[in-house]
């Protein structure tokens, strides 16, 4: 992964922390990956890490369970 990446996963991350609405991060993530996929980028294993954590936080918060 690139230098460039790992600031842009990292200034992301940073951003998530900010945030309680799990939905909106994991907005967030999905068009971050959409522009690599877009982009012809392999997506990082970082991202996907935070992709599949977010989609558990919007399932507990979506069954009342955050």
């Amino acid at each position: 992964m690139s230098i460039q990446m790992q600031g842009e996963i990292a200034q992301l991350n940073s951003e998530l922390e900010q945030s309680d609405d799990p939905r909106e991060c994991y907005a967030k993530v999905q068009a971050k990956i959409r522009k690599y996929r877009q982009d012809g980028i392999k997506i990082p294993d970082d991202l996907a890490l935070i992709e599949k954590r977010l989609v558990a936080e919007c399932m507990a918060a979506s069954q009342g369970r955050d």
